[in-house]
């Protein structure tokens, strides 16, 4: 049933209850229950009438007279699912209900409350079903105000920190987005501690299990949609739900003064958040959606022709010929050419980002001093710094950012013997056009505002030359926190590790490592001192040798064998079979590239 409908402790807040000089004599158990209607009856057989929800109110005078009768009238009403009953005193119970009413009624959990004064109950029928109807109208003003502001997050192509900071502002809750690891990408703490809300987040995370692509978890007070466009899901969203509302009434009473009141101590139990809620994440789930789809670019015209070339070699958007022909026009000759892909960008990543206070997965967003316009105008810098380089090495070759992080070359040569001398001479001149990215030494990592060259490898023509890029890509992102100051990096310095660190952030990968090791970290996230992923590790690290294996994990070998087997029973493996540990050893390879900022 909607939150938006009043509870019954509520009701007994009204102005026309509280004249009656209500008394709670049971079921102070059901007082939160919501109240759909208020239905006015004289009569014992009413039951087959309702449909739940309902707040009875009688004056008795029709109900039986034996008590089996009124055992049966009270458990029929519970039984239909009536929020409660309301007597009114006088006409049939002269000073108090019967007492195996209010016993039966305390059975059953259902409020049963005296009227010991005379109050017509139009009055309460009319001021409930307000309440009713305001409330409706408030939940369909939040409902407009929520499609609107995300209607106009959607147009403006707001970055993730904006649609959650929103979200949250429009809630009044916590909101985190995270990618399919349990990684945080984004959040907001709407006013709480962020220290403790991201405290142990993979953990938490895995034990909210919504039921379904959008459901309340009860039993962690989360509220949580899948964030994902064409099929491919990418995240979740999650807001979090006390689980309480927010109720008008005093909890202390029916109201001070109240000659007999019954004091109302018992808390609320967790109820579901209210249906704006649900619709206000589900919109923001749509609009992060959209957003990641969405790709936008303010450059020059002649920068946006290259980036458009490149983009079209990458995506095959446009046919190679085209793409050589309007190279041609821009004055970059591409047929019978040595082609090299090349990728230069910044090591780590982006302090600032394109949204400002955007968090690197599961670490706080600390970032976004420097404005949510930092990001792209860093990428402009290092974008005409390539330009530049270009020029001083005599190169020709297509160049443009081609995402947010790295700006890509298409070198275009004489012939292959020139490859290494022009990388070289490219990669000199970046250096002089780059004085932020001065070489350390004794091997240390180059400081952040350093870049690193990545080059693919050479190719014939035209029609290879998204393979060289894709290779160029793919070296950068894997190197991207290698601690070598390499002039170069080529595709023999990388290997597997690097190669699952540059694919942390595609779907596929994380749903691979939720499929191979999923069970382990849940099992994990509820038994914390046992931490088998680390056993696994030791066992995998140490080529399956057991005696090994227990040495570094430092426990004896009965104590290994026993936490082998317990491996072996939750995730339902042979860890004695070749392929079955290879699979898991690059599951626990990527776990760390998609832990890893």
């Amino acid at each position: 049933m909607s939150p938006v409908f009043p509870t019954v402790r509520e009701v007994l807040a009204l102005g026309p209850v509280r004249h009656g000089a209500p008394r709670l004599v049971a079921g102070d158990a059901g007082l939160d229950r919501p109240v759909r209607w208020v239905h006015v009856t004289e009569v014992p057989d009413i039951a087959p009438l309702l449909s739940g929800g309902e707040l009875v109110l009688t004056t008795g005078i029709g109900l039986p007279a034996d008590d089996a009768g009124l055992r049966a009238f009270i458990g029929d009403l519970a039984d239909v699912g009536v929020s409660g009953l309301v007597v009114e005193l006088g006409r049939r119970y002269a000073s108090a209900v019967p007492r195996v009413m209010a016993a039966a009624a305390q059975r059953r959990g259902l409020p049963l409350v005296e009227l010991r004064r005379a109050t017509p109950f139009v009055r309460i029928t009319e001021a409930v079903h307000a309440l009713i109807v305001d409330a409706q109208l408030t939940e369909l003003r939040a409902t407009e105000e929520i499609h609107q502001r995300f209607t106009e997050l959607s147009v403006e192509g707001a970055d993730p920190g904006e649609v959650v900071r929103q979200a949250a502002d429009l809630s009044g809750c916590p909101v985190v987005l995270e990618n399919l690891s349990r990684q945080v990408l984004a959040y907001d703490p709407a006013g709480e501690s962020a220290e403790l809300l991201l405290d142990c987040w993979e953990q938490h995370s895995r034990r909210i299990r919504p039921a379904g692509r959008t459901a309340y978890d009860t039993d962690n007070g989360w509220l949580v949609t899948t964030v994902g466009a064409r099929g491919q899901d990418w995240g979740r969203l999650l807001l979090r739900w006390p689980g309480e509302g927010d109720l008008a009434a005093d909890r202390r009473g029916f109201g001070p003064g109240e000659e007999g009141g019954a004091p109302v101590g018992v808390a609320a139990p967790p109820t579901a958040p209210p249906t704006r809620l649900t619709i206000l994440i589900e919109r923001a789930a749509s609009t992060l959606a959209l957003g990641r789809l969405i790709r936008r670019d303010a450059e020059g015209l002649e920068r946006q022709i290259h980036r458009t070339l490149l983009t079209a070699l990458l995506d095959h958007s446009l046919p190679v010929d085209e793409v050589s022909l309007r190279a041609r026009a821009l004055g970059v000759v591409l047929e019978r050419r040595h082609l090299v892909g090349v990728m230069v960008r910044h090591r780590g990543d982006d302090p600032a980002g394109e949204g400002g206070p955007l968090a690197e997965p599961g670490h706080p967003a600390e970032a976004g001093t420097a404005g949510p316009q930092a990001g792209p105008a860093r990428l402009r810098d290092l974008a005409e710094a390539v330009g530049q380089a270009l020029r001083e090495a005599k190169l020709t070759g297509l160049t443009s950012a081609v995402d947010d992080q790295a700006v890509g070359v298409l070198l275009a040569l004489p012939e292959p013997a020139a490859e290494e001398r022009a990388l070289a001479a490219f990669a000199t001149a970046l250096r002089r056009t780059r004085p932020d990215a001065p070489a350390r030494p004794n091997g240390a990592p180059p400081q952040g505002g350093a870049v690193l060259v990545a080059a693919g490898s050479g190719v014939a023509g035209l029609r290879e030359a998204r393979r060289s890029l894709i290779e160029a890509r793919q070296i950068a992102d894997a190197a991207r926190r290698d601690r070598r100051d390499l002039p170069v990096f080529r595709l023999p310095h990388v290997g597997l590790a690097g190669l699952l660190h540059l694919l942390r952030d595609e779907p596929r990968l994380q749903t691979f490592v939720e499929r191979e090791l999923g069970a382990l970290l849940a099992y994990d996230a509820q038994h914390p001192r046992e931490q088998l992923l680390g056993t696994l590790r030791a066992y995998l690290e140490q080529g399956r040798n057991k005696s090994a294996a227990a040495g570094a994990a430092h426990l004896s070998r009965p104590a290994f064998y026993e936490r082998l087997a317990r491996i072996r029973r939750v995730l339902d493996v042979d860890l004695d079979s070749v392929e079955a540990c290879l699979s898991l050893h690059v599951a626990l390879l990527a776990l760390d590239a998609v832990r890893t900022p």
